[in-house]
């Protein structure tokens, strides 16, 4: 397995990475594994074909991709985009993510998240970030609670998934409301 030498940031058990084409045959064996925890949410790439696509479309300047990486093993336990990205007055973007299922409910989703929200809000210069998520789908919303995001409101069929538009919820973070390293709740999983 190859992975990129330097992370964008390192957590106390996960790193931030961005994607790489070197990732394709172990992020698609991992999403095609994880088709049941992902089903009806999202659908990450499972072929080369569709992780060269997805990889290309990161490259646009309203995207960006990163992988986390467990220190433990070295394999990716998850992953998150920010899309549409906007600078200027707004400097907001929408974020999408996935963990895949043998890293599930050990908290490092929460950790690579928080190291994104850092990542965003001071390296990036963005002061929001939104992610819009499925009523029914209790997990996520659990995991952008943990984070500190906060409910804004409901959108009716506001993404069209597995064949129908889908409800979401509205949650939000800016760069405010990030805890400080270290301060109550922040290292919590």
């Amino acid at each position: 397995m190859t992975i990129n030498p330097r992370p964008l940031a390192r957590g106390p058990r996960v790193d931030l990475r961005p994607f790489t084409a070197a990732d394709q045959q172990e992020f698609t064996a991992l999403a095609r594994e994880s088709r049941p925890l992902h089903h009806p949410w999202l659908f990450p790439p499972e072929t080369p074909a569709a992780y060269d696509s997805y990889l290309r479309r990161l490259e646009e300047p309203v995207r960006e991709g990163f992988l986390f990486r467990a220190h433990a093993d070295g394999r990716i336990v998850g992953f998150l985009t920010i899309n549409n990205i906007v600078h200027g007055a707004f400097r907001c973007g929408a974020i999408g993510y996935g963990a895949f299922a043998h890293a599930g409910g050990r908290g490092l989703m929460t950790e690579g998240l928080r190291l994104v929200l850092r990542h965003a809000f001071e390296e990036m210069g963005l002061h929001r970030l939104e992610a819009n998520i499925q009523p029914a789908n209790t997990r996520s919303i659990a995991l952008v609670e943990r984070a500190g995001f906060r409910l804004e409101g409901l959108s009716p069929d506001f993404l069209f998934i597995d064949g129908a538009w889908r409800d979401h919820e509205r949650w939000a973070i800016t760069s405010e409301m990030v805890p400080e390293e270290g301060a109550e709740g922040a290292g919590k999983a």
